[in-house]
């Protein structure tokens, strides 16, 4: 039959997708992105802040629409399915099964039960259905998350971190690369701590199994910054194919915030672990995320942030007003910040930072750097890649460039960079 899927959230939530897709496609079902061609449409889910729950609802409702058509039944999946099953059960019975994250151990029974055919294999043991681009790929380490942070509902819906066996992440990552992927990207809710519940694994020793893979490039993404240890520096350093991005969720830089949040350590240890990143790593790429509007956050503590931004100087820096989750220790806290203060405090650490990006950007001017083509310009010599400062989920910026020869996607090139605009940089390659 054929498959209909559409996949919400992270990239975490997107490989938890392609797993599906290949557990499906494996069992001789077609996987079409055409939803009015479906028999069976598939939505994966995130439940994570109040706009991801309303886009999976209006999803939802959307593709309820074909089954006025060819589809027969609509299936939902994720994080969105495990934190508010029974009550999307009585709210949405055009839905025919909702699945949590839970249940996907035992995925091909339920699923054979719901289709009426049988699914032979189990959800993760089968070769993934990439749906990134053929050179890039998505390796997960671990499930769920163990730090507890007060306004984080991830713990509550995906469990403790349990980490994957570096057998069975070995195996997969062998698999990517045979498929020619050439950039690795390791995910978790906490990559840096893969390997606290296994003997004889850390995230230091992965790093070495897999830079003897055929890879190019390895990132890392979600680094807890207090976890950034010497050991991974110094597996970092040794391993040339790892690149020094280091994405650092700080989330605040006041001492009374952090410990509100359930951050560990405070902003000393922040600014230690940056010292401690650029003594080994001059050229590091730093992103990170913050959020403003906590429940209590003075305009003071608010400036503590901005001072701590402009002093750091973050290459990257994504941020959000706080939302209150149910069930999360922040969701009763007094104090709740107006959504215009949230909305003000938001826009100021976002210009400061489009600054911070723009002299950072600058520091690139008539450097050459490797670049990942992408895309090119139609009918042009025009094309958009990345280099390492940039993460391949949209939103780190670009790099412009010309050539005057025909570059494929995927192809590694060097590029003088000329002049940055914004987050983005450009340039011309040079041969």
């Amino acid at each position: 039959m054929k498959i209909g899927f559409v996949s919400l959230g992270c990239s975490k939530n997107l490989v938890d997708s392609e797993r599906v897709m290949g557990l499906l496609k494996t069992n001789g079902h077609t996987i079409t992105n055409r939803p009015e061609d479906a028999d069976v449409i598939f939505i994966n889910t995130c439940g994570f802040i109040d706009p991801a729950k309303k886009e999976g609802i209006d999803t939802i409702l959307e593709m309820a629409e074909y089954k006025d058509g060819k589809c027969q039944k609509l299936i939902v999946l994720g994080c969105l399915a495990q934190r508010y099953k029974k009550e999307l059960e009585t709210e949405l019975p055009e839905v025919d099964r909702f699945i949590g994250v839970s249940e996907y151990a035992r995925l091909s029974e339920i699923l054979t039960e719901e289709l009426g055919v049988e699914i032979k294999g189990s959800y993760g043991k089968m070769e993934r259905l990439l749906t990134t681009k053929p050179y890039t790929a998505y390796l997960k380490i671990s499930e769920g998350c163990s730090n507890r942070c007060t306004y984080c509902a991830i713990p509550l819906i995906r469990g403790n971190m349990v980490s994957y066996p570096q057998g069975e992440i070995m195996e997969e990552a062998k698999i990517l690369a045979d498929q020619g992927v050439k950039e690795l990207v390791l995910i978790a809710q906490d990559t840096t701590r893969y390997g606290e519940d296994l003997k004889n694994a850390g995230l230091a020793g992965l790093l070495d199994q897999l830079s003897a893979l055929p890879f190019h490039w390895i990132r890392i993404l979600y680094m807890y910054p207090n976890a950034v240890s010497d050991e991974l520096l110094e597996s970092m350093r040794r391993n040339p194919k790892v690149i020094p991005y280091f994405d650092i969720p700080v989330q605040h830089a006041d001492n009374e915030m952090l410990q509100k949040m359930n951050r560990k350590g405070n902003a000393q240890n922040l600014r230690e672990v940056v010292r401690k990143i650029r003594a080994v790593f001059p050229n590091a790429i730093l992103r990170t995320t913050m959020i403003v509007g906590f429940p209590g956050e003075t305009e003071e503590q608010f400036k503590t942030l901005l001072d701590f931004t402009k002093e750091i100087g973050f290459d990257r820096l994504g941020a959000f007003t706080y939302s209150p989750e149910e069930d999360t220790p922040a969701f009763d806290l007094n104090d709740q910040i107006d959504e215009e203060v949230k909305a003000r405090r938001l826009r100021e650490l976002m210009t400061l930072q489009s600054d911070i990006a723009q002299r950072k950007g600058e520091e690139w001017i008539n450097k050459t750097i490797e670049v990942l083509c992408e895309s090119r310009d139609a009918n042009s010599y025009s094309y958009h890649g990345r280099s390492i400062h940039s993460a391949p989920d949209n939103i780190d910026g670009e790099v412009r460039f010309t050539s005057n020869r025909l570059i494929r996607s995927g192809e590694f090139v060097n590029v003088r960079i000329e002049a940055a605009q914004g987050h983005d940089l450009v340039g011309i390659e040079i041969k």
